[in-house]
């Protein structure tokens, strides 16, 4: 299995999961929903691509390694959270708390690997 590249799609996934959180509060604050052509299909392409191909990397690797505190239904939940907030992130009338919710749970998910992958290099 190579490590450096599902680091990477992790790194990206978490990247991709902040832009959704800056473009949903600048959303909230002009209270203009983005085009669904130009912006959001676009967007969510690009992260259910990437959920695509990391999961199945992830998946593999925490049932190889048995990681302390994560899970295989974690890394599922955490590609489905991060694949609807990329929609979700366009609207203005999306709930704040629940999309917060779902942005902290992709966060410690996707760091939380991470933090594991990088263990486990170092043994």
């Amino acid at each position: 299995m190579n490590i450096d590249l599902l680091k990477h799609k992790t790194r990206t996934l978490a990247e991709l999961n902040q832009l959704a959180l800056k473009t949903y509060q600048k959303v909230r604050e002009t209270n203009v929903a983005g085009d669904f052509f130009q912006d959001v299909k676009p967007f969510a392409d690009r992260v259910k691509a990437l959920c695509d191909e990391w999961l199945p990397l992830a998946v593999q690797w925490v049932e190889e390694t048995h990681p302390k505190h994560l899970h295989s239904i974690q890394l599922k939940n955490a590609s489905e959270n991060i694949q609807m907030v990329s929609v979700r992130a366009y609207y203005p009338e999306t709930s704040l708390k629940k999309f917060n919710s779902h942005i902290q749970s992709v966060d410690f998910v996707l760091n939380r690997l991470l933090e594991v992958l990088d263990q486990a290099e170092e043994l």
